[in-house]
């Protein structure tokens, strides 16, 4: 047999992969909607402005235009969220007792008038914020005290010899969704590439049909080829689906190219399922490959960064995540996504990824049983 049957062999059986993807919805579901849904939900969770805010309640119990003229200040505050209907102090409390608001703000009878012997309004707000949440109520005092230095710098002008002066670099930091998308589609891949294929093949030998493939001339390696091409489009597909979806709902900022980006994840999803051909290529049922399967993907799943920083992690374990194999896949789609590096600049991921492919394959088809 020539090497172009043997590809066209490939080809016909990499459709037929494709055919049977599409026509199971369950499939379907857990490898586009599924990771819909979870880029929905952290999408929701970290999407949002990173402006700081807090959630306060103003007692205003002064009579003077000043007082009325502060508060009115505090409302249009972007900083501040005021919940109007609070207009007691006990239900204010009671709404700090149950986390609902971080703070109260009291400005008290008298706040603004102006003092026998002096020619300014003066007066002291007070802030009030319960013990378990100490680092708002601190925070919410600093702001408010910028505030009043602000005005006091219009009654009386003080000299100031030292000062502090803010610059912004133009380098484009990680957001916090930026970071936690680049691991959704890490995620994406652990489903694409080890949940199908380990649920799949199982299936495929109860019903005796990798034992009739078996009996013609069909290679094991030809078999994997074609899983690997459908896989493949498959993955670019849900990857697509959940760029789009993200840059419409979340705003999300690709800073560099979405060819190289897709080549990339194409190169992890093709390593990644050489773990899910190994499992489901070993397994004579289900039953076999669940436990295993959890074993495996766990691990990745919370020590690669798919869902919070590797760095919150002590160094030792830093340093043994970095060899795992999907660990290399998100921090390449991460540098290549909010960093704007070229394939060229991410060798080091790549050749570890190219390490993890020659062993996981190499021990795929040992492992691999048509039945």
């Amino acid at each position: 047999m020539s090497m172009k049957t043997k590809l066209w062999t490939v080809f016909v059986f990499a459709k037929i992969n494709s055919r049977r993807f599409f026509r199971d919805r369950l499939a379907i579901f857990f490898t586009v909607i599924f990771p819909l849904v979870f880029l929905l939900i952290f999408g929701g969770i970290f999407g949002k402005s990173s402006n700081v805010s807090f959630k306060v309640a103003l007692l205003n119990q002064s009579q003077t235009q000043f007082a009325a003229d502060f508060a009115k200040g505090l409302e249009e505050n972007k900083i501040l969220k005021i919940n109007d209907s609070l207009t007691d102090l006990e239900m204010a409390k009671e709404k700090m007792n149950r986390g609902e608001i971080d703070a109260t703000i009291i400005l008290p009878a008298g706040f603004g008038d102006v003092q026998q012997g002096q020619n300014m309004p003066s007066g002291t707000a007070q802030v009030l914020y319960s013990q378990n949440n100490t680092q708002a109520g601190t925070t919410l005092v600093s702001v408010l005290q910028g505030v009043m230095n602000g005005i006091n710098a219009q009654f009386v002008s003080v000299p100031t010899p030292f000062s502090v002066e803010g610059q912004q670099t133009n380098d484009r930091g990680l957001s916090a969704f930026d970071y936690t998308f680049s691991g959704l589609l890490g995620f994406s891949i652990l489903g694409i590439g080890i949940f199908g294929p380990m649920n799949v093949f199982p299936e495929l030998k109860k019903q005796g049909i990798l034992r009739r493939l078996h009996t013609t001339t069909l290679k094991v390696w030809q078999y994997f080829m074609s899983t690997a091409a459908s896989q493949a489009l498959v993955g670019i597909l849900s990857f697509a689906i959940q760029i789009i979806v993200a840059i419409l709902i979340f705003h999300l900022k690709v800073v560099g190219n979405y060819l190289e980006l897709g080549i990339f994840l194409m190169f992890g999803t093709i390593m990644m399922l050489g773990i899910g051909l190994a499992l489901g290529g070993w397994a004579k049922n289900e039953r076999q490959v669940a436990p295993l399967g959890n074993l495996i993907t766990f691990p990745m799943m919370f020590l690669s960064g798919t869902f919070f920083p590797r760095f919150l992690m002590p160094h030792w374990l830093q340093n043994i995540s970095g060899f795992i194999p999907l660990t290399p896949i998100i921090d390449g789609v991460r540098l290549i996504a909010t960093e704007g590096k070229h394939l060229t600049d991410i060798g080091s991921q790549i050749g570890l990824i190219g390490i993890w492919m020659v062993v996981i394959y190499v021990i795929a088809f040992r492992v691999f049983r048509w039945e």
